[in-house]
């Protein structure tokens, strides 16, 4: 090995502070916190396998792109394609008979945003937006060039020559890619560049009493916090609700378990408030029941997300494993 190679060769704290910037582009890729961490691990520990053999012709991050581009490419060789409840089918009556498991869904999994963005706010903003769940399920349905394509190009803005190289074809070939895959977005009404929600004073009132309702199980309270087109999901279950009614109806009828609950405000969820939520226990305590992540539009709540495996999501989030009386 000559000098300038020894010379150019990262030491490992070099490769590690890309580690959340990795992240984050491995979860647009593979639509699970817990993929994403495991393929940034692949990544690192292969980039400091071939340290010895980094010549410099590259920048380090540009080259543990490429390396971890390869890892989401092989891991999606063999993988189901993940989704959401909507991409499964129309929405159900809100009825217990219509709540079904399906053996062979994958469904896309939040993510905390501590682990998506490090402390610049810029960057914050473009992670946050850039990994909200309608726009992490939409790139599901990308074939897995493509979606390493729009991503680079689309989120990370990087120059189309640059994609090129990584991916190893044609700026032609990046720019083709890049326009079927915006289409194939177009098509299910969603954008990769939408500008960030910030949370607003307004917002954040309308999250408390959200919270104050919900633990009161107050119908006339959470009415007025719902649009009347919101959505509301469960993942593992394939039901979906769509409309105000319908959800109202689901929590007051089948749902109406969820009486008494106690509700956590945890960090975000792909950008979006979150919530664990708590149901009553028959030991008198509060056991964890579901991650609720809420999308906010026009000074309501547009759509809720319940994620019912909390024995794995609750630990990621930072939430206590169960509530005492």
């Amino acid at each position: 090995m000559n000098t300038s190679a020894l010379s150019a060769a990262p030491g490992f704290g070099e490769l590690e502070q890309h580690r959340t910037e990795l992240i984050a582009y491995c979860y647009r890729m593979l639509g699970s916190p817990f993929e994403a961490e495991d393929a940034v691990q692949e990544t690192l520990v292969r980039a400091w396998r071939a340290a010895n053999r980094f010549e410099g012709r590259s920048a380090v991050r540009s080259w543990l792109y490429r390396i971890a581009t390869n890892v989401c490419l092989d891991m999606l060789r063999s993988s189901q394609r993940r989704a959401r409840p909507m991409d499964l089918g129309p929405s159900r009556e809100p009825v217990e008979a219509n709540l079904n498991v399906p053996a062979e869904a994958r469904w896309i999994e939040p993510i905390p945003d501590t682990l998506i963005a490090g402390d610049d706010p810029a960057e914050v903003a473009v992670a946050r937006e850039s990994v909200r769940l309608a726009l992490v399920a939409a790139l599901q349905h990308l074939p897995a060039r493509q979606r390493a394509a729009l991503i680079l190009r689309d989120v990370l803005l990087w120059e189309a020559s640059e994609v090129a190289e990584l991916l190893g074809t044609t700026v032609a070939s990046v720019n083709s890619a890049l326009q079927r895959a915006r289409a194939t977005l177009g098509k299910r009404n969603v954008s990769s560049s939408s500008g960030h929600q910030h949370l607003t004073a307004a917002d954040r009132r309308l999250l408390e009493r959200y919270v104050v309702a919900f633990e009161r199980y107050d119908l006339e309270g959470l009415t007025s916090l719902i649009r009347e087109d919101a959505i509301q999901s469960m993942p593992p279950y394939d039901m979906w609700l769509r409309g105000r009614d319908d959800i109202i109806t689901w929590w007051f009828g089948p749902g109406i378990g969820c009486r008494g609950s106690r509700v956590l405000p945890t960090v975000g969820a792909n950008g979006r408030p979150a919530f664990g939520q708590y149901k009553p226990s028959s030991d008198g305590g509060h056991e964890p029941w579901a991650l609720q992540v809420l999308e906010l539009s026009g000074g309501r709540i547009s759509e809720l997300t319940f994620f019912l495996d909390t024995a794995r999501l609750f630990p990621l989030f930072g939430l206590p494993a169960r509530l005492d009386s």
